[in-house]
């Protein structure tokens, strides 16, 4: 009996970590969406107007 609780204990417990590995995966990616954005909001009309000076002196 000990044997089978013991078991089910593990079999949780490995459930359990399994899961926060995954919420943790979860949250580093939303961390780095959070920056991209950022970046690309600070970032991109800087970029945008590299590119327009670019493109008018091809013309």
């Amino acid at each position: 009996m000990l044997d089978l609780i013991n078991r089910a204990y593990v079999e949780l417990t490995v459930r359990d970590e399994e899961g926060q590995g995954m919420v943790e995966y979860g949250l580093i990616i939303a961390l780095v969406a959070i920056v991209v954005i950022a970046a690309l909001m600070i970032l991109g009309p800087k970029i945008g107007n590299i590119f327009n000076l670019a493109g008018d002196q091809i013309q």
